[in-house]
């Protein structure tokens, strides 16, 4: 399985070349359905986990938001399975009534959200990622480590972490001999999008620059005034007219999807800068974790391989702009941070 995301549709570096200086090289994985084994690099997938050591917990707080019922694991796979199935045709009666089973309607409209409530008891954190430093060019591992296994809790974190809490530990892959055959798993999660599909990946090295807001005021005018595409021969979409420096954040500057390294985007928040909470030094992004592989405006990253399935989404086949199932927020991502002194420190995480 390979993927190739096709080149830029233009040179930044020709129409400002004091962007040169600011390239930063980032590892798209390119997670796709897949039976991963705990000797893959994967998402959602198995860990290579020794049989002696402790699965990781999270104790919480843990809290429902009254509206929205944790759903059992099991309940969530048969729920994928049956729609995927049942892509592109008609369920059947068994199917709407086991997924009414999962699903109950609400009575009503939600007009005065409940009181949230706490969900009592530890849980065991769910498998998010493990990445082979020999598959992912650009993953600096601490000394005498190979690869990097990510969890996160199923759950949001109020009031400071509407998002999952995540753990990351690095292992060295020899020294595991006894191998973890069945890791406890959490009775529910809060979302169905922080349950990930398992997948493979196929990382590819891509070119990356600041995202907009992390660029001076200058240089933002600069890229917002269309004269300066015009004198480096730039021809825009005619969309791009009212607005020229979109062209640069949709196909120029950060890519989307899950990735490992590069430039972090920025939106939901202005940039904040992430200093390591064990020694201060300024941290870098590790792996950005995204709830799809593109949108509407970042088409021109999607790889060549996926254009073909792109374009016949909606017309009985699946999407495959959401490989992973995984959703944060409203469609944002969420950003681990590492210390480049010390990747052994503690990480920082942000939604964006």
């Amino acid at each position: 399985m390979t993927r190739t995301t096709p080149p830029r549709p233009a040179d930044i570096t020709a129409v400002l070349a004091q962007l040169t200086p600011l390239a930063r090289t980032a590892t798209r994985l390119h997670p796709r359905p897949g039976s991963p084994s705990t000797r893959h690099s994967s998402v959602g997938g198995p860990l290579l986990w020794p049989a002696a050591e402790p699965w990781p917990r999270c104790d919480g707080p843990h809290e429902l938001d009254g509206v929205n019922p944790p759903t059992p694991l099991p309940d969530l796979r048969l729920e994928r399975r049956i729609r995927a199935a049942a892509h592109g045709r008609t369920l059947t009666q068994q199917e709407r009534e086991t997924l009414a089973r999962i699903r109950p309607e609400r009575d009503g409209p939600v007009t005065q959200p409940p009181a949230p409530q706490p969900y009592a008891g530890s849980m065991a954190m769910l498998p998010v990622a493990q990445l082979y430093v020999r598959d992912v060019p650009g993953l600096r591992a601490p000394a005498g480590a190979d690869v990097l296994q990510m969890l996160w809790c199923p759950f949001d974190h109020p009031p400071d972490q509407y998002m999952p809490r995540t753990a990351l530990f690095w292992r060295t892959a020899a020294e595991v001999i006894d191998i973890l055959s069945t890791p406890p798993e959490p009775p529910v999660t809060q979302f169905a999008g922080y349950l990930p599909e398992p997948c493979l990946i196929a990382p590819e090295q891509v070119t990356e620059y600041p995202d907009l807001m992390e660029l001076n005021e200058e240089t933002q005018d600069r890229l917002a005034d269309g004269s300066t595409w015009q004198a480096a021969g730039t021809a825009l979409d005619s969309s791009y007219a009212p607005a020229p420096q979109e062209f640069y954040r949709d196909a120029l500057s950060v890519a989307p999807g899950w990735k490992v390294g590069g430039w972090a985007s920025w939106g939901l928040t202005d940039p904040a800068p992430q200093r390591c909470p064990a020694c201060d030094t300024a941290m870098e992004p590790l792996l950005t974790i995204t709830t799809g592989e593109w949108n509407e405006s970042t088409h021109s990253w999607i790889p060549y391989e996926d254009r073909t399935a792109a374009s016949a989404t909606g017309h009985g086949h699946p999407d495959p702009c959401h490989p992973t199932a995984v959703q944060i927020g409203r469609g944002h991502s969420q950003q681990l941070y590492i210390c480049p002194a010390a990747p052994e420190h503690p990480h920082t995480e942000l939604m964006q």
